[in-house]
């Protein structure tokens, strides 16, 4: 039972009134006696009732005192009364006291003592928290130019910096916390309105971190058993990592086993390392047989499913492109629609640059789903056929449709002269004949400026022989042959290169074209 947050003596409960209930009751009996300043608490009576020795005010029952409180203490009603009366008494008095004047103007004058210094120790931590940051990154600048081997930093300095603001930062809110508490509880105890409610900030505070070190304390043991196979696993895990680090760099070769694998396969291996480490980890994480636990586990497990499912098939498809072998970074390759070289190859994605210098992001799925034209594969070693077609009119020979085509092949510098080039009949047309001239080269990054090269020495060549290229459309034969006079072959604004004067390879009208014909 208490008054202004001060506990007087301790009432027991029975059936008909729960021991809090009855402890307010009394607490705001003797409150009432207090406030009414013509009662002289010197005149309290004890008196033997049938439930007990009753103390009164006035003929009023202010407390009685019952067997089973008298049980509570180990001493007789007769004995306790006098004392429980006594403290009734003093209560009354100090409630009287400290509701004075002169009592109230004393405890507001602590009270913006206690204020004063409350704003003078806070502005004092402030300063001092600006000082140690300054003096801090002065230290770290000058240190940044030591912690260096070659100009490489030792140690990321700003990183460093940052996690020392960090600590002071959380150093200062601390100390700030502190000191509020501090001043709650001096300058509540100054008021009996506020004295209660004093008692209670303690307890709000340290109640919780008290609950939260005796589950610690309870849990220690599955801490320490995670602790141990978090050290086993990130151990076991390093072993791993620097077995598949020297098969990468080719220090330790595996039959049938190519470099560009360790990587992912080290992804795989740790993946299920995990999941295993995890799977023993589960019934010792504490809280992990709690309802709530098993309801949001559940509730993650169903967002994954639900919204992952493209980044899975992603994943799976990087993974099989790696083992397939489908191309490598650096290779020219064709996927869907798009010609270009190869970037990256993650797990979700492919990024390729295309042959217009356009990054495209490609998802590994779409790869996997369609076809891929690896351009550079067989290139180096084989050789990457590069090919025109055009459509000549029946009354030009073959032979020299073919000869033509392989002169303009063997001006190309991009164009392997072994294997050699070879003339394809695609069709016998209803107005012309399709040629191809096929060509080897062996840069399949270069193959869209071959190509290009390949198709300007078939304009010069058939211009300087006079042989005219026919076109989709065909009505009749012109007057005229549609070919360009050489002298008009550098019209304004084109320039004559000096090699076109001098080394070009052009023959002149009329000369013999090379005798190279198709197998």
């Amino acid at each position: 039972m208490k008054v202004d947050g001060r506990t007087l003596f301790g009432v027991v409960g029975v059936p008909a009134l729960p021991a809090t209930k009855r402890a307010g009751a009394i607490s705001d009996r003797i409150e009432a006696i207090a406030a009414d300043r013509t009662f002289d608490p010197d005149n309290l009576e004890i008196a033997e009732v049938p439930l007990g020795t009753s103390i009164r005010a006035r003929g009023a029952n202010v407390v009685t005192i019952t067997a089973q409180d008298a049980a509570a203490t180990g001493l007789p009603r007769e004995a306790i009364a006098p004392v429980i009366a006594e403290r009734i008494k003093s209560a009354v008095r100090s409630y009287r006291q400290e509701r004075t004047a002169q009592s109230l103007g004393r405890s507001a004058g602590w009270a913006a003592a206690w204020t004063a210094v409350l704003v003078l120790l806070s502005f004092s931590v402030s300063r001092l928290a600006r000082r140690i940051d300054f003096v801090a990154e002065r230290a770290f600048d000058s240190r940044a130019k030591h912690l260096q081997i070659q100009g490489l930093p030792l140690v990321n300095v700003e990183r460093a910096h940052q996690m020392f603001i960090g600590v002071l930062r959380g150093a200062r809110l601390l100390t700030y916390v502190v000191i509020a508490l501090a001043y709650l509880l001096i300058v509540l105890e100054l008021f009996p309105w506020t004295r209660a409610a004093s008692r209670m900030v303690l307890p709000l505070v340290f109640q919780p971190l008290a609950t939260v070190g005796r589950g610690f304390v309870a849990e220690l043991p599955n801490l320490v058993f995670l602790a141990v196979l978090w050290v086993l696993v990130r151990a076991l895990l390093r072993v791993v990592k620097t077995f598949f680090n020297a098969v990468e760099a080719g220090t330790i070769r595996l039959s049938g086993f190519e470099r560009e694998w360790a990587a992912p396969t080290f992804r795989i291996v740790r993946l299920v390392f995990v999941a295993f480490a995890v799977v023993i980890a589960y019934p010792h994480i504490p809280g992990s047989e709690s309802g709530v636990f098993k309801g949001i586990s559940i509730f993650a497990g169903v967002v994954f499913s639900l919204g992952s499912s493209s980044i899975i098939a992603n994943v799976i498809a990087g993974y099989t492109m790696t083992y397939r072998r489908a191309f490598r970074v650096g290779d020219r390759v064709g996927i869907s629609e798009v010609i270009g070289d190869v970037l990256e190859v993650k797990l979700l994605v492919t990024r390729v640059r295309s042959i217009k210098n356009e990054e495209v992001v490609i998802p590994n799925s779409t790869i996997l789903s369609g076809n891929v034209v690896n351009f550079s594969a067989l290139a180096g070693k084989q050789g990457l056929i590069v090919h025109v077609t055009v459509g000549i009119g029946y009354e030009t020979p073959w032979r020299q449709v073919e000869a033509m085509l392989l002169e303009a092949a063997a001006r190309t510098s991009g164009i392997e002269r072994e294997p050699s080039p070879f003339i394809v009949y695609q069709q016998l047309g209803d107005f012309c004949v399709n040629y191809e001239i096929n060509g080897y080269t062996r840069d399949a990054s270069a193959m869209v400026a071959t190509r290009t090269a390949l198709q300007r020495n078939i304009l010069d060549v058939f211009n300087e022989y006079g042989v005219q290229i026919m076109t989709p459309a065909y009505e009749g034969d012109p007057e005229q042959a549609k070919i360009v006079p050489r002298d008009q072959w550098y019209a304004a604004p084109a320039r004559r290169p000096a090699a076109a004067q001098e080394g070009s390879g052009e023959r002149p009208p009329g000369a013999a074209p090379a005798s190279r014909t198709a197998t």
